[in-house]
């Protein structure tokens, strides 16, 4: 933590809550909703499930725990105050029953694929009901996961139900343990997110501000959620793409917002 501070300084706050020491939810008569959501990616997925919560079930409060300072400034830029944010412990037994005993959630809901031994022990023990929503699971993870089939079924016979984004997805979960009566494919909810006609008019201002020689119709390689080496293979192969397109516009959006 300290040392990803140094790139990061948003890494040094609230530490102790990874080690499960947070201060009790206030003014929560009724049992939270637990949102475990890793970083921006599935908070932003998440993001119409749970205004949808929060319009039809306005009495039932929502935690929802990040891994990352991006994804809890996610959290606020989307929620504001109508949720509660925490960052989630580590895969600790003690640190996770402590966080589960502060926050007595009515039921866990955790985005896409986060499967921790403890974090699914700790909430089969305190009966609580875990949904994995949005799951995905490509044949490479899938793999890593048959490596050690006795904790990966373990794991699953503790999820109470696990909603796949398709069914390719759905039969790689089968074949690591997972219960057909606990499996359901509901597709992806990122498609879910209404779009906006502001974004609409915020993309065609931005085509017309790329170049007025081209106009909306400039060729556009936008390379989204990258990483250092990524970046300096496009850079390598962009000129040959230029050679046949010169006009072409290459938009390089880092996956970590520190190196923006």
């Amino acid at each position: 933590m300290w040392w990803r501070g140094y790139k990061a300084p948003n890494y040094r706050d609230r530490w102790l809550e990874r080690l499960g020491f947070i201060a009790p939810l206030e003014n929560t008569p009724d049992a939270p909703l637990w949102i475990h959501a890793v970083s921006v990616g599935e908070v932003q997925a998440i993001s119409t499930l749970v205004e949808n919560q929060l319009v039809q079930h306005p009495n039932i409060p929502i935690i929802i725990t990040t891994m990352t300072p991006t994804g809890a400034d996610r959290v606020r830029l989307l929620f504001g105050t109508r949720v509660t944010h925490r960052y989630c412990p580590y895969d600790l037994p003690w640190a996770l029953k402590r966080f589960i005993r502060t926050i007595k959630p009515r039921a866990c809901l955790i985005v896409e694929t986060e499967l921790w031994p403890n974090f699914l022990d700790q909430c089969y023990r305190a009966n609580i009901p875990v949904i994995l929503a949005n799951a995905r699971l490509s044949e490479r993870s899938a793999r890593g996961y048959a490596r050690f089939p006795n904790l990966t079924k373990g794991m699953l016979d503790q999820v109470t139900h696990l909603a796949a984004q398709g069914e390719a997805d759905a039969e790689r979960f089968k074949a690591l343990g997972m219960s057909p009566e606990r499996l359901s494919v509901t597709g992806s909810i990122k498609f879910d997110v209404p779009i906006q006609a502001v974004w609409l008019e915020q993309a065609n201002s931005m085509k017309q501000a790329w170049g007025p020689t081209w106009g909306p119709k400039r060729p556009v390689l936008l390379a989204a959620s990258t990483h250092a080496d990524e970046e300096a293979q496009l850079l390598n192969s962009f000129p040959r793409l230029l050679n046949q397109n010169p006009d072409t516009l290459l938009i390089l959006v880092p996956r970590h917002p520190e190196r923006f």
